[in-house]
């Protein structure tokens, strides 16, 4: 039997519908590999945006906001 594929934003809908049956968080986690903290943001993500919120963070959009964070001596060294 192949290995099922799946994306990201496939598997954090998986997580977030088994949550809104109300399956313990902690036990949620540890199936899906990931940690509480993560799990409560993925969570809290859901109810303040919907579906659109379990899409993956662009890469160039990190970048920028982290730009923005660093220092300006900072990215001259860089």
């Amino acid at each position: 039997m192949p290995w099922k594929e799946c994306s990201v934003m496939e598997e954090r809908m998986r997580f977030v519908l088994r949550r809104l049956d109300r399956e313990p968080m902690s036990e949620l986690c540890r199936e899906f590999g990931i940690s509480r903290k993560t799990g409560y943001k993925i969570f809290e993500r859901y109810q303040q945006h919907g579906l659109e919120a379990l899409s993956e963070v662009e890469p160039d959009e990190h970048k920028v906001a982290t730009s923005a964070r660093t220092p300006q001596r900072a990215r001259r060294a860089l």
